[in-house]
């Protein structure tokens, strides 16, 4: 292989293991609403306090702790909901601390790149695997101090790391810091405080197997209705029995609602979370649940139908269909989408080019998907790509853990499986293979349709390139087949084939009749020459 890195190997993504669904809680009084915004508030203190205690108790938490924690919850609201409030704390205290660490290995790589950099001289070219020096000593001086403020936080984190401390906030960091830039996000302090105080109630529930309708806090019946367990301070606003209040809105799970009718009429768990979209001003109710985790299929099974190679770019998806035997049929495909606006507004768009793409294959009659298994957390740094900013900008925009997970969920109900191959060169040797060989006067072939192919021929266990290298000792294929496609039982492509039968040339057939003799080459190049050749002075040029 020279210089390149060993390839990983292809495997079958697993396939989703929870489902959520969200209808719309419509025609709430003015009652409802204040008693979610009362339950919503008081239970949100005492998720802010139980996280302010786990944070505090750092490294030296323990079952202990977790048990003292719930015990002081439980007193002030219920057991249940002081088991979902501190469930959450710890899941959110857990979120930090990963994202703690993937900071300090972003940082070590970043020192690490202007080491090398800062030692090399200056103007010196860089190769493939490791840039070069700088180019002037005001850039080389400007990066000495860069890598001296990232030593300094490297060595911050690390400490906090090693002694446990996090920084987390009830809320999100993103929407704090808003507060700073009202202008730029187009709020008023007025929306912006709504939208703070409405993402930091806790309106969650986590389901109970055996218990009625799956969930005793908040229960949605059969028939839709929703009603929610207060806690002992708000009793006094229940209109049902045992300190409940029942919802005047009712919901219909329009998507899986079956599913989830036939869970909470077998009373198997369910979870729930009701919250407000301030700029909207709806409420809603989203259901979840875990379901058995689906056993992936042999990667042989994958391959058998041939595969839909698709290569994720910046705003479509290059995808190509090939056989089983790497070919590829018919044309390069395209899904576009737009990756500019809201959150939402990008969801939508990746939800609706997957759909597309998914009916496609289905059409195709595949029976699995290749995929890059992206991940560009290495890819991002300033230090790595220097100037290059639109190229970081791009690559950050790429959606590619959401749009993995998506992909297989979407995927997983259509009965289609996702192959995640390693990225490596694809776009490289597609390109070099693939690209000019199908590009016709009908048929404008890009550099990420050859990329589709060649993570297509990956997912299936063939080579990228269209043909391997010719054989070692003459134009036959006695040491081995010349096409990547040919199998060791296939007969030889380049030798000459035996007669099959031991016939004179020209003589009779076994059947007994009599073959029709070789008919004289038309052709001037074929014939034999006769003549002595003569050049006309007329074809020559200056």
């Amino acid at each position: 292989m020279g210089g390149l890195r060993k390839l990983a190997t292809s495997f079958v993504v697993s396939g989703p293991c929870g489902v959520a669904v969200r209808d719309r809680l419509k025609h709430l009084t003015a009652q409802d609403e204040g008693v979610l915004r009362a339950v919503g508030a008081h239970q949100g203190a005492l998720a802010s306090g139980d996280l302010k205690t786990r944070c505090a108790d750092g490294l030296e938490h323990g079952a202990g702790t977790w048990a003292a924690r719930k015990r002081d919850l439980t007193g002030v609201s219920s057991s249940r909901i002081a088991g979902a409030i501190t469930k959450a704390t710890h899941d959110q205290w857990a979120l930090a601390r990963r994202c703690q660490a993937a900071h300090i290995q972003n940082l070590a790589a970043g020192i690490k790149t202007l080491r090398h950099r800062l030692s090399l001289p200056l103007g010196e070219k860089g190769t493939k695997r490791a840039a070069g020096g700088y180019r002037s000593k005001n850039e080389w001086f400007c990066k000495s101090r860069r890598l001296a403020a990232l030593e300094a936080r490297h060595t911050a984190a690390v400490a906090e790391w090693q002694a446990g401390r996090v920084r987390v906030v009830r809320g999100g960091k993103r929407l704090l810091n808003t507060r700073h830039h009202l202008t730029e996000a187009g709020l008023t302090e007025d929306e912006w405080r709504e939208r703070w105080v409405a993402e930091r109630w806790f309106l969650a529930a986590d389901g109970e197997s055996g218990k009625r309708f799956g969930n005793e806090t908040i229960r949605v019946t059969p028939d839709g209705e929703v009603s929610v367990k207060l806690p002992v301070p708000l009793a006094h606003l229940a209109n049902a029995k045992h300190g409940r209040y029942t919802l005047t809105a009712t919901v219909a799970f329009a998507h899986r609602g079956a599913e989830w009718a036939d869970r909470i009429e077998a009373n198997r768990a369910v979870a729930y979370r009701i919250h407000l979209d301030t700029g909207r001003g709806r409420w809603y109710l989203t259901a979840s649940w875990q379901r058995p985790v689906i056993p992936t299929i042999p990667l042989e099974t994958a391959r058998a139908r041939g595969m839909i190679g698709v290569d994720t770019n910046a705003d479509h998806f290059a995808a190509y269909h090939l056989d089983r035997h790497g070919n590829p049929i018919g044309g390069p495909r395209r899904f576009f989408y737009d990756l500019s606006g809201t959150a939402d507004h990008r969801d939508a768009q990746i939800r609706h080019a997957l759909t597309r793409l998914i009916n496609w294959a289905g059409r195709a009659g595949v029976a699995a998907i290749g995929i890059e298994d992206l991940d560009f957390t290495a890819e991002k740094t300033r230090e790595k790509h220097g100037r290059r900013k639109r190229f970081r900008q791009l690559i950050s925009g790429i959606p590619t853990g959401k749009l993995k997970a998506r992909l297989v969920s979407m995927a997983a109900e259509q009965g289609l499986a996702i192959v995640a191959v390693d990225p490596a060169y694809t776009s490289q040797w597609g390109g070099q293979h693939w690209q000019k060989p199908l590009t016709t006067p009908h048929r404008k072939m890009s550099r990420h349709d050859a990329a589709g192919i060649a993570i297509g021929r990956r997912a299936l266990g063939h080579p990228v390139r269209r043909r391997t290298a010719p054989p070692p000792h003459d134009q036959s294929d006695r040491a081995e087949h010349r096409t990547a496609q040919a199998t060791p039982g296939n007969r030889a492509r380049e030798g000459t084939r035996p007669p099959t039968t031991d016939r004179p040339p020209g003589g009779p057939s076994p059947s007994g009749k009599r073959k029709r003799e070789p008919s004289a080459s038309n052709t001037v190049r074929d014939a034999p020459s006769t003549q002595q050749r003569v050049q006309d002075s007329l074809m020559c040029t200056g």
